[in-house]
């Protein structure tokens, strides 16, 4: 039985590990290249957490209907928990010597990311909005790696596309060279026949002016064995 084996604890506390994996996930949804380097439990962990709060951005496109607005709002605050979005019971002068705290926007900037362009780029996708990349084992505490990523990212869609252009141009240009390649070949035994014709024309001739001066030289030697004979 599998009995309180729900998740992984990582060596943490439950509020750690909460706020750990909101930090996470704030990371990735707002990193430039929609990847973060974590070590391999991390990221199986965080890959269904993450994945739970892009459903609901999902789901919040998909609404129709006159309670569709009322609706996104319930799903956009219900997603605004898998993210750090600030302490908002914090003292405004609580800093440094007195100083003002600035906002944390991060889980703001996330949410806001989620809704707007996540959601509209896995509309017609059920799942599977991450994947997780193996690195190997980190020095010093020989940790495994992994590279964790949203799937269908802008470097992925930039690839595929180069892709796409390098396997319709390369094709035509293999068929070009290949005739060409054809031409010169043919043209090369066509010039090479004739350069071999006159040669063997010539040797012909040679060879039979040779075997006219063989004939000759045997008849030569037969004729005067006959004369002596007669003798």
């Amino acid at each position: 039985m599998r009995h309180l084996k729900a998740h992984r604890k990582l060596g943490r506390t439950s509020e750690h590990r909460m706020s750990m994996l909101r930090n996470l996930a704030t990371s990735l949804i707002n990193a430039r290249e929609e990847r973060i380097v974590t070590t391999l439990p991390k990221a199986k962990e965080l890959r269904p957490f993450v994945e739970r709060a892009i459903t609901l951005s999902r789901r919040a496109r998909s609404l129709e209907g006159d309670g569709a607005k009322v609706d996104g709002v319930h799903l956009r605050r219900r997603a605004a928990g898998f993210f750090h979005a600030g302490n908002t019971q914090q003292a405004p002068l609580a800093g440094k010597r007195g100083q003002l705290r600035l906002p944390r926007t991060a889980g703001v900037a996330a949410l806001r990311r989620l809704f707007d362009e996540l959601g509209e780029r896995y509309k017609d996708r059920p799942g599977g909005y991450t994947r997780i990349l193996k690195l190997g084992k980190r020095e010093g505490d020989n940790a495994e790696l992994a590279i964790i990523e949203l799937v269908d990212n802008p470097r992925e869609r930039e690839a595929i596309e180069a892709a796409k252009k390098r396997s319709k141009s390369g094709p035509a240009k293999k068929k070009k060279s290949g005739r060409t390649k054809g031409a010169s070949a043919r043209g090369r035994s066509a010039a090479s026949n004739l350069e071999a014709a006159p040669e063997t024309s010539e040797t012909t001739e040679a060879s039979g002016t040779e075997s006219a001066e063989n004939s000759s030289a045997i008849e030569e030697p037969l004729s005067q064995s006959g004369e002596d004979e007669t003798k």
